[in-house]
């Protein structure tokens, strides 16, 4: 290894601690606020059995969890769309998969029950047709990343104009229970509803783990990864139904939650100075934005709770206009 790929890899390190550091002091500083503060001893008490709380163990450590996880799995999702398009903007939520996941979750929801298996499976079948959609509209001979992102946001207003279709023949109930569903919130969220998600998205990413090589050596290009024996079909497939299914997964319990997965894996790499999008900064990366920002939807009209949606769209917004402006600039 040369001294320049050793320096990025202990930057890469560094900044994994610092990251997790960061996450770890947000998930204090959760647990920590509500209603009533908590000291961090008491926090700590409850966390080791010494001291019974519900209102820590029961109600804000499953929210802190969640955030920490799904914040991770939408930087992981976001890391891999970008380093299969090449192109910053390739994230989930901009190319449709969090709106066809939401479709899914609104077909559950308004013909069928509505149980939580049934936003699950809805909201994977979504972004599955939908990146299927996407992905065979975009092929011509052969796989370009800005071709299929120019295509993803064209299907993204369109499936979103259908979940508005779908909300406004819903009976009364439903659409205002989706309306306030597809902010993406953490509000109210239980260990009951995080057990199968959590499952899934460690599975998930194991197998992303296992091909994080190959997905680096594609990112440097094909002809790169093809010299190095990745087999770039059967690695674009298997990332594809990783990236969907981390994002379904989070859109089955939380709603959609914008911008993380567009923020979360460049921000990583611009602090690593790495090739490509690294994996695991821009999953630590996720894990600090979406625990900050529902911290922050917390804290700003206390004790009324917003979803941390509201907050992620506000903050990636400013975020996605810089990132537009730097783009046309370098063209």
């Amino acid at each position: 290894m040369n001294i320049l790929g050793l320096h990025a890899e202990r930057r890469t390190v560094a900044l994994a601690a610092v990251l997790a550091a960061t996450g770890l002091g947000l998930a204090l500083l959760g647990l920590c606020h509500g209603a009533s503060w908590s000291s961090p001893g008491r926090v700590f008490a409850a966390l080791t059995g010494a001291e019974r709380s519900v209102v820590i163990t029961e109600w804000r450590l499953p929210r802190v969890t969640a955030g920490l996880v799904f914040g991770a799995a939408l930087g992981l999702a976001g890391a891999i769309f970008q380093n299969l398009t090449r192109n910053p903007m390739g994230s989930p939520d901009v190319i449709g998969l969090d709106a066809g996941a939401y479709t899914g979750a609104l077909v559950a929801l308004t013909v069928l029950s509505g149980t939580s298996a049934q936003l699950a499976a809805g909201s994977v079948l979504g972004g599955l047709a939908t990146a299927a959609a996407i992905y065979l509209l975009s092929f011509d001979r052969g796989f370009s990343g800005l071709r299929l992102v120019v295509i993803g946001i064209a299907v993204n207003a369109m499936v979103t104009a259908v979940n508005s279709w779908i909300v406004l023949r819903a009976e009364l109930e439903v659409a205002i229970a989706a309306v306030g569903w597809s902010a993406g919130s953490l509000n109210g969220i239980g260990w009951p509803d995080l057990r199968i998600p959590f499952a899934v998205i460690a599975v998930l990413t194991a197998l992303i783990a296992s091909r994080a090589h190959a997905m680096h050596q594609a990112a440097l290009g094909d002809a790169v990864a093809a010299a190095t024996g990745v087999r770039l079909d059967r690695l674009r497939l298997l990332m594809v139904l990783a990236g969907v299914g981390c994002t379904a997964t989070v859109t089955a319990v939380a709603g959609p939650i914008a911008f993380i997965a567009l923020a979360a894996p460049q921000i990583g790499r611009r602090l690593t100075g790495a090739a490509g999008v690294p994996l695991l900064p821009a999953a630590l990366t996720g894990a600090v934005l979406l625990q900050g920002a529902d911290l922050l939807a917390r804290m700003l009209l206390a004790p009324v709770a917003l979803p941390v949606g509201v907050v992620s769209t506000a903050i990636g917004g400013c975020y996605l206009i810089w990132l537009l402006a730097k783009e046309v600039r370098r063209t």
